[in-house]
């Protein structure tokens, strides 16, 4: 309807030659984390040719609780914490009604993304930190800060 470009095998968006790519894992460790928000590549299918481009934006959906150096890594770096968004769905995974967010990026597809789960799905998407200070701390257990 907006006139963004995808495929149905892949886990990204076009949206005027930007990308914005989903990334969806259990878990990843701090070191593969850098790696891969630092190399920015992601393959893109144009009908039976494959391109690699680099990605604007991305959206890391956890489905276990990311780690606190991981989460502090995208909050300590103001590029970092401007094109990645953090998706934590280990409590709605849990049975809870709830997947908790570190989104600071200005990507409509992330802002779609976030109004399909709770429009559509019925979640509640609650924010990891309610401000864009790049001075937060995050200390302990991230999951009993929220409760």
């Amino acid at each position: 309807m907006r006139g963004w470009k995808t495929c149905e095998s892949e886990d990204w968006v076009d949206v005027n030659d930007d990308y914005h790519n989903f990334l969806w894992t259990r878990n990843v460790t701090l070191a593969s984390f850098k790696t891969i928000i630092s190399n920015r590549k992601c393959v893109v299918q144009n009908g039976l040719l494959y391109k690699v481009v680099e990605p604007s934006y991305l959206a890391w959906l956890f489905s276990e609780m990311p780690s606190e150096d991981l989460v502090k890594t995208v909050l300590q770096n103001p590029d970092f914490s401007k094109r990645i968004a953090i998706f934590d769905f280990n409590q709605l995974l849990e049975g809870k009604n709830l997947c908790v967010k570190l989104n600071n990026t200005d990507s409509p597809v992330f802002q779609e993304f976030e109004t399909f789960l709770q429009s559509e799905l019925k979640v509640k998407v609650e924010p990891l930190q309610s401000s864009s200070d790049s001075n937060i701390k995050v200390s302990g257990n991230i999951v009993s800060e929220l409760a």
